[in-house]
């Protein structure tokens, strides 16, 4: 007879401090069904409290070991393993070096539709223990309303009646025996529908009768000017939030309803895709490829190549040869915007062998997705940063397209980098990590020279593009001159020469909003988000000031709160102000505007990039999303204002961010038979990334930037690893970032003498205060081994286990990029 099986399994809500892989005893009636990766629900805690977990390990019990303190989990949740061999491995190697929980890091690698909400199912007793009418008034009104439906889930009951789930009236009725209870769990899938709102038929006509308050009244505006809005339009435009439009639906003034959101159209892939022409360079670079892929080994490729030099088609040749092998790939762009393009180029000839995973995808096509890909229904994966997780069992190749960006840096828990997870799976399936840029990140480039990745190197762009004459153009000189526009006379003019011709043009401003800057100039104080220390932006389209970082907003200020004075400034240029700016100097352009404000609904960056390229605007305005991965042949103009807006920033990578995001954006002209040029507005002309940047010298920048990194001892010749400190009181968490740092010291001296280490701090984060809570941080310079992370995850787990623990939280970022 089999002993007792036991699972290992990664339990939710567990904090780090106390984070394990705990047993449960497996019951009898799940012995042939449970897996490692099935999900299922446990008792968890002396109250046992029901929670999600996934099952890691199955392992026989010893004989004689004692189970008595052993408790059974209780649901199996899945039918067969959510996660595969490989990808629970990965789990491990995720919590190791990201210092997460067990759990989060399980729930990284799953679609957020595929998750469980868990809850109790109430009925009343077939024979209750008392008369229902000596209960208490409170817990009367409950058995009754459980009584009159049946059936009724503990969510529910507490909805309706504005109690917690913990209500004390709800336990006693449980623990009495008056209400009985079955534990349920239904999935989190998202119904693929966008919450619409309108006015009822008679809200006219009953509008005056109802008192209604001021954000009621704004929300009624809104929607009889535009009929129907989104729900997260009304929020965006009114800065209320959804319970508002809830009380008017409430009032009988405001009816919600379903519908579908708009889906783009794929390629169908039936026409049989041109043979890819390469040129000379390009061949070299796919031979040299394909000859590393052959060799059935990892390894790890850069292609760096010039902006317009056909990387796509060299990297689009070799997925043709893996897919022809039977095994999978892997594509990951950094944003959403660069999807459309991209797709399009896999779908047109790959058709539906293509899966595509990225954010603004509802839970629902997500999650049928990730499907695809686990039942081996597709060939390629393309997505964003999460993607790198998709359920492949054959991976042949991940490409990682403008490898460069912070983008694929995860900034929440587990806060992993994209590249350093392909890393890890390529060694798992010996396949190949291939980096595409035109602009590599440092690190990745001194890798490729010094022999740690292989390099390959396209320096023309492809067929008889040149690159865009480029002019920088110093605006302290416009301002002497007269010109107070953001657009320079040089720029204006090329603008209108362009217009003249039929030809198009990129603006890059990476400001969104209307005015950046608003404050008194009576005492000089500027409007803050009381939440954040952080200056708010006013935005036009909803005429409020708005925090980019929590999401707050406030009407217009007129006066200021400090001192009372009318002198209220607003300055600063946003995108949005630009456009409206184009449209005073140039009144027949037809411009577009791309920014986090205008591609909200679903499927916007397809649709306007379409549009685009059809032709139907002249002047493309937008934020840093314009500035990589497109290709327009109609371009031949583009223009960055204000380049030197990240220069200067509290970060390392400033002036690498700065110099690959001005290449990038100047890259977008000229990419097809026409010649293209380029202006770069700044204030400060003379520095020397603006001229590298307008040479599109990559090298020189290059051997500038590592002669500065190996001087201060950055990365590449380190690790950079910061702990930060978060929590409601400035002076604690100041406190426990300094008991952190003491730690930290006697751990390293005491138990590892010999690791290198350099430590910086604590100082405050660069925007000190974020949603209400106070940032610090350590900067630790260091060797990333598994000594050091032992080390820092031993320190982590006494700080937790502190007193004064809930008050200040604690986490490790081991891929730090400076930008906290």
């Amino acid at each position: 007879m089999a002993g007792q099986l036991l699972a290992k399994i990664a339990v939710e809500k567990a904090a780090y401090h106390f984070d394990k892989l705990y047993d449960y005893l497996v019951p009898e009636a799940y012995r042939d069904k449970v897996r490692p990766g099935c999900r299922v629900t446990v008792p968890f805690g002396a109250g046992n409290r029901r929670r999600q977990g996934v099952v890691l390990a199955l392992e026989e019990a010893g004989e004689g070991a004692d189970l008595s303190r052993l408790k059974p989990f209780a649901l199996l949740l899945d039918d067969g393993a959510a996660l595969g061999p490989e990808l629970l491995e990965l789990a491990g190697w995720l919590r190791e070096n990201t210092f997460c929980t067990w759990f989060d890091a399980v729930r990284t690698l799953l679609p957020p539709g595929l998750g469980y909400r868990l809850d109790l199912t109430l009925r009343t007793a077939p024979e209750p223990p008392g008369d229902p009418d000596a209960l208490a008034d409170d817990m009367r009104a409950l058995f009754s309303f459980v009584r009159g439906r049946g059936r009724v889930s503990r969510g529910r009951l507490c909805e309706a009646f504005g109690l917690l789930p913990d209500a004390p009236a709800l336990e006693a009725l449980l623990a009495g025996g008056w209400l009985l209870g079955e534990e349920s769990a239904r999935r989190k899938i998202g119904d693929d529908t966008v919450t619409m709102a309108r006015l009822t038929p008679d809200a006219e006509d009953r509008i005056g009768e109802l008192k209604l308050t001021v954000k009621q009244r704004a929300v009624v505006e809104l929607l009889q000017s535009a009929g129907t809005a989104s729900v997260r339009e009304i929020g965006y435009f009114t800065g209320t939030t959804r319970a508002v439009a809830a009380a008017l639906g409430q009032k009988g003034l405001v009816e919600f309803f379903k519908a579908p959101p708009p889906r783009a159209p794929l390629a169908d892939g039936d026409a049989p895709p041109p043979p890819l022409a390469l040129t000379g360079g390009q061949q070299r670079a796919y031979e040299g490829l394909s000859a590393l892929y052959r060799q059935g080994e990892a390894a790890v490729s850069l292609l760096y190549g010039v902006t317009g030099s056909g990387k796509t088609s060299v990297y689009l040749r070799l997925i043709e040869d893996v897919v022809a092998d039977g095994r999978q790939v892997i594509v990951l762009v950094p944003e959403i915007s660069l999807t459309p393009q991209t797709i399009g180029a896999f779908t047109a000839r790959f058709g539906p062998r293509v899966a595509i995973l990225h954010s603004a995808l509802s839970m629902g096509e997500r999650l049928e997705q990730w499907k695809r890909i686990r039942a081996g229904e597709v060939s390629i994966a393309v997505g964003t940063r999460s993607a790198v997780f998709a359920p492949f069992e054959n991976i042949g190749l991940i490409l990682i397209d403008e490898e460069q960006e912070s983008a694929y840096k995860s900034e929440s828990s587990p806060r992993y980098h994209a590249r350093e997870v392909a890393k890890h799976r390529i060694l798992r399936h010996s396949a190949q990590l291939v980096l595409c840029s035109a602009t590599p990140s440092v690190e990745s480039y001194y890798h490729a020279m010094t022999g740690r990745y292989r390099l390959f190197t396209l320096t023309e762009r492809f067929g008889h593009a040149l690159l865009p004459e480029v002019e920088v153009v110093d605006m302290d000189g416009e301002l002497r001159e007269g010109n107070l526009s953001g657009v320079s006379h040089a720029l204006g003019t090329a603008i209108a020469e362009n217009l003249a011709d039929g030809r198009q043009t990129i603006l890059l401003l990476n400001r969104r909003g209307y005015n950046t800057l608003v404050k008194c100039q009576n005492c000089n104080t500027a409007v803050t988000c009381p939440h954040c220390s952080i200056g708010l932006v006013y935005h036009q389209a909803n005429g409020r000031l708005m925090c980019h970082y929590c999401g707050y907003s406030r009407a217009l200020a007129q006066r200021c709160e400090v001192c009372g004075s009318d002198y209220v400034k607003y300055a600063g240029e946003g995108t949005q102000r630009l456009e409206e700016e184009l449209h005073t100097l140039f009144p027949s352009a037809r411009v577009l505007r791309m920014d986090a404000d205008t591609t909200m609904a679903k499927h916007a960056y397809e649709q306007r990039f379409e549009r685009f390229a059809q032709g139907d605007y002249d002047i493309m305005v937008g934020t840093q999303m314009v500035a990589k991965g497109l290709n327009f042949p109609n371009v031949t103009l583009v223009g960055v204002l204000a380049a030197d807006s990240t220069l200067f920033g509290d970060n390392f990578k400033s002036e690498e961010r700065t110099f690959s995001l001005l290449t990038q954006v100047v890259g977008r002209s000229g990419r097809g038979s026409l010649h293209g040029r380029a202006y770069i507005q700044t204030h400060f002309p003379e520095n020397e990334i603006f001229r590298l940047a307008a040479r599109q010298d990559y090298e020189g920048f290059y051997q500038r930037e590592i002669a500065t990194r190996r001087l201060m001892l950055y990365p590449p010749f380190c690790t950079l690893c910061a702990v930060g400190f978060t929590g409601l009181e400035e002076g604690a968490v100041r406190a426990g970032a300094q008991a952190f740092l003491r730690e930290l010291t006697r751990t390293a001296r005491q138990d590892y003498p010999a690791l290198p280490l350099r430590v910086l701090g604590p100082t405050p984060g660069v925007v000190p205060k974020v949603g209400g809570k106070y940032r610090y941080k350590l900067i630790i310079k260091c060797k990333n081994t598994r000594d050091f992370r032992a080390m820092l995850a031993q320190v982590l787990i006494w700080f937790g286990r502190r007193p004064e623990g809930r008050k200040v939280s604690a986490y490790a970022d081991l891929y730090f990029d400076g930008s906290l």
